[in-house]
């Protein structure tokens, strides 16, 4: 069952926090995507007959967390070990998906051992990764991040417009809000069981108020993160799939090149939101094997 907390960082910000699965089980903490919120986390409720207890935490801005200016990728290691620490739990498993997984590989580079391992699932490289870094991407990505790099007024004037629209989006009609940014396995990834609506109820969460965390979140994705993938040293799986046009394969493929023994997974047939939905029990299996005992 999913439960849901407010939780206090070190530094006093509220943080929203969600749990889901066996407190006895491997802990795995859930960086979501960009833009979303905690409950995000009810799309991987399967993952819990694994033996995981699945912890994510509303990224500042978003939901019901505070908001913290001028926030790196990096920053979110201290969150998460506050929010581990108040719950009573030590080592864990970081994943992060889309916008999460930078910070995902964030827990990997600075918080070992605590953070046994990582998964990296259809997550952008940094900025200033040697690719054409928004080639591929559907045109609303490439605007929004046109603006981004851009900044000033303009910018968040777009995205709580935008955020305004989202708020207002059922489940079944986020495909279609959605458009070119979902190819056709994203559409029958959207279609399954309770997927459209977990998604369009966790964007909602993190957008009630207005767009700062989706703000800040594109702040930090191109500006530098904050630490060096080439301090990983955790094992980690990058997972990437061809039919993304939100987050092209480049980039998964230049995650995998550069962080030390890192595992690519490429689907050729996954797009953004199938290479997660389709292969839920695969992921719940993996994250439920490694040791966080020692």
């Amino acid at each position: 069952m999913y439960e849901e907390y407010e939780l206090a960082a070190s530094d006093g910000r509220r943080l929203q926090v969600g749990l889901l699965g066996p407190r006895t089980g491997t802990t795995v903490v859930l960086h979501h995507g960009t833009p979303a919120a905690a409950s995000l986390v009810r799309l991987f409720e399967s993952a819990t007959a694994a033996g995981v207890l699945l912890i994510t935490i509303s990224r500042p801005g978003y939901g019901a967390s505070s908001r913290q200016l001028g926030r790196s990728v990096a920053a979110a290691v201290a969150d998460v070990d506050d929010v581990l620490d108040a719950l009573g739990r030590e080592r864990y498993v970081a994943v992060g998906w889309s916008g999460g997984g930078p910070h995902a590989l964030a827990c990997a580079a600075l918080d070992a051992p605590r953070c046994a391992a990582a998964w990296s699932l259809a997550s952008p490289a940094p900025a200033d990764a040697d690719i054409d870094w928004m080639a591929g991407m559907a045109a609303d990505n490439v605007e929004e991040f046109t603006l981004a790099r851009e900044g000033g007024p303009a910018f968040e004037e777009a995205l709580n417009a935008a955020a305004a629209t989202m708020r207002a989006t059922s489940a079944a009609d986020l495909a279609t809000l959605l458009g070119p940014l979902v190819g056709e396995a994203d559409r029958a990834a959207l279609a399954a069981p309770r997927v459209a609506e977990i998604m369009a109820s966790a964007t909602a969460q993190g957008l009630a108020e207005d767009a700062a965390g989706w703000v800040d979140d594109d702040r930090e994705l191109l500006a530098p993160w904050g630490f060096d993938l080439a301090r990983i040293g955790v094992p980690v799986e990058v997972w990437y799939g061809d039919q993304d046009a939100m987050v092209p394969p480049a980039h998964g493929a230049w995650l995998a090149a550069h962080i030390p023994g890192a595992r690519a997974v490429h689907l050729p047939a996954a797009g953004h939101i199938s290479l997660v939905v389709d292969n839920l029990a695969r992921l719940a299996a993996a994250w439920a094997a490694v040791d966080t005992e020692n």
